[in-house]
């Protein structure tokens, strides 16, 4: 499946924030019902396990806040010390995520750039993007990879969306079926087409400059993991 680099989402521009909230709310709950969060999280356990102490944990493009809220809960679980820090350009989203902050202390906000991270080196113990590289252009991609793995003592995950076929059908029945919102139903299906094929991201982490990466294929739940440490 031939990528689509220049279309764009509903959620790549202006949309009325009840829109925008309701499509989010889609995403985060198709993401915990079909196992992407747990993806992410298991990773990101596995990163922490040779960090002391309390661990910092940065969620670039972490928007509302939904997928750390449940980073936060899982590490409650376990008993695990963690300061989050949801790192997004979009103020109206970070405004929405204060909501989650007052629930979960641990959670803290930064409004910055996903290419620009405004960390020194080593700053944070584990970066982590999820369903984000797909919206960037190669360009952006790498650069963003690049600061990640720069702010990051023990390393990255990177969830997004496998392109295949497969993947495509899939979202597209999952996005009919379960999705509220008519711009999930839109953007859900595109995003599986804009996103990189596993050759074409380990390409991009190499420009980046990852010296190891583990790139792994999950077709049943459309998604690829790609770690380095």
């Amino acid at each position: 499946m031939r990528r689509e680099e220049g279309a764009r989402e509903h959620l790549d521009g202006f949309v009325a924030p009840a829109d925008r909230d309701a499509s989010l709310a889609d995403i985060d709950r198709l993401s915990a019902w079909f196992g992407g969060h747990a993806l992410t999280i298991r990773a990101v356990r596995r990163l922490l396990r040779a960090v002391p102490g309390r661990a910092v944990v940065v969620d670039v493009g972490g928007g509302r806040g939904d997928f750390a809220r449940r980073l936060a809960r899982a590490a409650r679980r376990r008993g695990q010390r963690l300061r989050i820090v949801i790192l997004d350009r979009d103020l109206e989203g970070l405004g929405f995520a204060g909501a989650v902050g007052r629930v979960y202390p641990e959670i803290v906000r930064v409004c910055a750039d996903a290419s620009a991270l405004p960390f020194r080196d080593k700053g944070v113990d584990v970066a982590v993007s999820s369903l984000v590289l797909h919206h960037l252009s190669p360009a952006a991609a790498v650069a963003s990879l690049e600061a990640m793995r720069a702010a990051a003592r023990a390393g990255v995950v990177v969830n997004d969306l496998l392109r295949t076929r497969l993947s495509w059908l899939l979202v597209v029945i999952a996005t009919r079926i379960f999705a509220r919102h008519a711009i999930s139903r839109h953007d859900g299906p595109l995003s599986v087409r804009r996103a990189y094929a596993p050759d074409e991201l380990r390409a991009l982490c190499a420009k980046a400059g990852w010296g190891h990466v583990r790139i792994r294929r999950f077709p049943l739940l459309s998604r690829l993991l790609a770690v380095t440490w």
